[in-house]
């Protein structure tokens, strides 16, 4: 999962400088008008892989296209070769096919690539790294399917090699709901989409120099709380009449300059009458079961003007595709649509960044399926936040208040993704060799990042860090905390972890303990192209192991289900498996390993989703079961280890297990944060996100903030790190032994 997220941030860079290539119309899909290097009007992404046209080695034609490694493929992720088509067609399902031909590969994969890009960046991606297509083969024809977003705005298809060997590929294909994309209908052109006039800046007279009193934010929080409601509520908002972010700076402009509560109110009277009347009232009434209710009691004290209008707008009938927000096919998680990023925008003006803030508030108000586990007044958060986001100096500050606004909804889903330079600057762009983790409460070395480096710092594993240039840990940890998003204290400390021993300087003064002895040292830091924080992810030699004659070992995050047919035999004959769930798993295993160990069905989660047309509702989905008739299931012990690793797809799977009577989990609390993630895009090129469902036990335990509860708790101590001990794996062992 991490080196498919690289490979997206990395082509992410590049798609700007493309963009010009959305005016042909001839899209050379079978390779056969070729150019200097490779054929027109293709082009590369990543790096150090050499492309080149093939008139010898082709399927169909004249030629191919053909990748070819390096020698040396350390620290280069990937070669590919990608076309970018516009997104001027409608439909519900795109498909690339193409045929590809592959030799030695290996340490990697070949794959058709498919991304689909609209105004926040990616929308969907398929790159095929789950199929772990490797080897050697003849040519074949791939196919990726997709769903359509409604709000796509360029295509890029491509082929992909990552590791070492040689691909080529040829007679591609692009096909949506089944036919050729040229004969698909044309996209229908959204008067939102049209509407360029605040390209430039929002023109509002806020921010640095502008000073606001505690009314001006309060007046701000209700526009914006207004705002976000009619946004996601409008008919004409949903049919994509109005381009919302534009609309903010209409109507505020006159609001901030009103003087007075009647103005204020005609301001927002008239703005509401240019969005056009509603004509059909909704009967959709709130279901008495649902497990969140909409939250607007406030309409009825937004004015005698004003509250009669908007509560119209409330009972608006929105049967329709909605221009902002649609669920994801067959999940139902948010799909946040047609929101700009404003890549181009480092440090937006004083408007946009009030627009991110509403933007951002709104979408947690109303599609948050854990809003109630803030636990507190998430209107109060918005007029705390209105100051830090208008009167933010630079880009720094700017995306401190995103980062500290972030980590009020405490899902460990929800941080800022990506690198940013602003952020790096203030938190320290270099870095320690060592890895840090919070064993016992305290940060202790537990591993390298680079083994020669971390040597050379002198700091062994089990040290115990005291201080740091003369600071106290605990202080530290106070001072990073409102910037560290996570469900809860274990996972801010996790996440914090890595960024203790980080600085613009080149090297870091710090006080560490040692077998109980307090020691000073000063340890050299470094760029993160010497130093790669996530060098030890997912870090193990095999996904499957006998660790004893009887007992198996099996590694999600190496894991992949083509592997299960080799493996169930060797798992049928133990006496007892481990499965390590410290780990982010690398294929989709509940419905493939999972019925394994289960004689019979049964249930293992439900869902809350939310619905676009009633925004602010959740409901209850059927119970999901496991398994199926199965007499010659797993009759072994299963454990289960899991920590605050065990995140995501993670904690998921670890439920569904826990399914079976077999099944034991031990270790220590996980991230709290499941249910797929919904992306968000704000002002700024900021990209963050959500745990967009409600994953609850089919009697209706949460796991979010939570997690997975271990029936035995089981953590590592300083010693044990210090001896080199897996203490957790230690206990797995004893009770499938009986000890």
């Amino acid at each position: 999962m991490r080196s498919l997220l690289v490979m997206l941030l990395c082509v992410l860079r590049v798609s700007v400088a493309t963009a010009q290539q959305s005016s042909l119309t001839d899209f050379n899909l079978d390779f056969e008008k070729t150019g200097q290097k490779i054929p027109r009007p293709w082009m590369e992404w990543g790096k150090g892989y050499l492309l080149s046209a093939d008139t010898t080695e082709k399927h169909h034609g004249k030629a191919s296209l053909r990748i070819k490694s390096p020698e040396v493929t350390e620290n280069i992720q990937f070669g590919c070769v990608a076309n970018a088509i516009p997104a001027a067609y409608s439909g519900k399902e795109i498909e690339l096919r193409g045929y590809l031909k592959f030799t030695g590969v290996d340490k990697g994969w070949v794959g058709l690539m498919m991304r689909i890009d609209g105004p926040s960046g990616a929308l969907q991606l398929n790159n095929m790294q789950a199929e772990n297509i490797r080897g050697t083969e003849d040519w074949k024809q791939y196919s990726i399917k997709l769903p359509y977003p409604s709000g796509a705005e360029k295509i890029y298809i491509g082929a992909l090699l990552a590791g070492s060997g040689t691909l080529w590929a040829d007679n591609f294909e692009l096909l949506i709901d089944g036919k050729p994309f040229t004969e698909a209908p044309p996209k229908k052109a959204y008067p939102a989409a049209l509407d360029k006039d605040f390209a430039t800046g929002s023109k509002l007279a806020i921010g640095p120099g502008y000073p606001l009193s505690q009314a001006q934010i309060d007046q701000l929080a209700d526009l914006g709380r207004i705002w976000g409601f009619v946004k996601y509520h409008h008919p004409a908002a949903a049919d994509g009449n109005f381009n919302f972010d534009n609309e903010l700076f209409r109507v505020a402009t006159p609001f901030i300059a009103a003087k007075t509560d009647a103005e204020r109110q005609r301001v927002i009277a008239q703005w509401l009458a240019k969005l056009g009347p509603v004509m059909v009232l909704s009967s959709d009434a709130v279901p008495a079961n649902a497990v969140i209710k909409p939250d607007l009691a406030w309409i009825g004290t937004a004015g005698k003007t004003l509250s009669p209008v908007l509560d119209s707008i409330r009972r608006a009938n929105r049967t329709g595709e909605h221009y902002y927000i649609g669920t994801y096919p067959n999940v139902g998680n948010p799909d946040f649509k047609n929101e700009n990023a404003y890549d181009q925008m480092a440090y937006p003006d004083a408007g946009y960044r009030l627009l991110s803030l509403f933007r951002y508030w709104n979408m947690i108000e109303y599609f948050f399926p854990y809003k109630p586990l803030i636990k507190e007044d998430w209107f109060a958060v918005l007029k705390e936040f209105v100051p830090r986001f208008v009167m933010a100096r630079d880009e720094t500050e700017y995306k401190l208040a995103a980062l500290a606004l972030i980590a009020r909804v405490k899902d460990s889903h929800a941080n800022l993704y990506g690198q940013h330079n602003a952020l790096d600057k203030h938190f320290g762009k270099n870095f320690a060799p060592v890895e840090l983790n919070f064993v016992e409460g305290k940060p202790v070395v537990t591993d390298y990042y680079h083994a020669s480096l971390g040597e050379k710092s002198g700091l062994k594993r089990g040290d115990v860090i005291q201080t740091i240039n003369g600071k106290p840990i605990a202080q530290i940890i106070r001072e990073q905390q409102p910037y560290t998003p996570g469900s809860n204290p274990v996972i801010q400390l996790k996440t914090m972890a890595p960024n203790l021993l980080r600085s613009n300087d080149s090297t870091l003064a710090i006080t560490y303990s040692r077998e109980g002895k307090i020691q000073k040292t000063n340890i050299g830091l470094f760029p993160r192209s010497q130093v790669n924080i996530y060098a030890n992810y997912n870090k193990k030699d095999t996904c499957f192991k006998m660790l004893q004659p009887d007992v198996a070992y099996i590694f999600p995050g190496k894991f992949k289900n083509a592997y299960l047919p080799a493996i169930a035999p060797e798992v049928q004959k133990s006496k007892g498996v481990i499965v390590d769930m410290r780990c982010y798993p690398s294929d989709f295993m509940v419905f493939s390993f999972g019925p394994m160990l289960l004689p019979e069905p049964k249930s293992f989660v439900k869902f809350t989703v939310g619905n676009p047309r009633m925004p602010g509702l959740f409901t209850f989905t059927p119970e999901l079961k496991l398994g199926a008739q199965n007499p010659d299931h797993y009759k072994g012990k299963v454990i289960v280890i899991v920590n605050e690793n065990t995140q995501s797809q993670s904690e998921y799977t670890t439920m569904a297990f826990s399914a079976a009577s077999n099944v034991t989990v031990i270790g220590s609390t996980t991230a709290g944060a499941d249910g797929n993630v919904s992306p968000i895009v704000l002002p700024g090129g900021l990209r963050t996100g959500i745990s967009g469902i409600g994953i609850y036990y089919p009697d209706g335990r949460e796991t979010q903030q939570i997690g997975i509860v271990p029936q035995i708790e089981i953590k590592p101590t300083i010693q044990g790190i210090a001896e080199g001990r897996d203490e957790p794996l230690e206990k797995a062992l004893a009770l499938i032994n009986g000890k």
